[in-house]
């Protein structure tokens, strides 16, 4: 048996910035974008990684959350304490220098951690803290 992370959802409030962050500095693949009443969800991932993604979702769309909800989720997702990924790339030295180019907000330059990894971390567009590993 095997099971693998297929799709994964992060909060996504300005889609256009989002795709430039994803897939323009870290050169994620755009997989669908979908419209529907005026919000968009965009599925992204890996090039050479077709069976895993991540959806880019509007915060406020499920209809069961309250209003209060989404002001909740908006003044999380402004503190950057609402969702977070952790990535890893084989360069993390140059994925970093990219994203930095790019406009990307720097959350922590990349360093050696005591618990033995390498990592850096940018906050994207909507806030989402995005830590990069560096693959060993």
């Amino acid at each position: 048996m095997s099971v693998i992370i297929h799709h994964t959802f992060l909060p996504a409030d300005d889609p256009d910035k989002s795709l430039a962050f994803y897939r323009d500095a870290l050169g994620f693949e755009v997989r669908n974008d979908v419209g529907y009443g005026g919000m968009r969800w965009i599925t992204i991932g890996p090039p050479d990684q077709p069976q895993t993604s991540i959806v880019l979702y509007p915060p406020g769309a499920d209809p069961a959350i309250t209003d209060a909800e989404r002001r909740t989720i908006a003044e999380l997702m402004a503190k950057g304490t609402y969702a977070s990924i952790v990535l890893g790339a084989s360069d993390l030295e140059d994925t970093f220098e990219r994203l930095r180019a790019g406009g990307a907000e720097v959350v922590q330059e990349p360093l050696d951690q005591p618990y033995g990894v390498r990592d850096c971390a940018f906050r994207d567009p909507a806030g989402n803290m995005v830590r990069i590993n560096q693959l060993t």
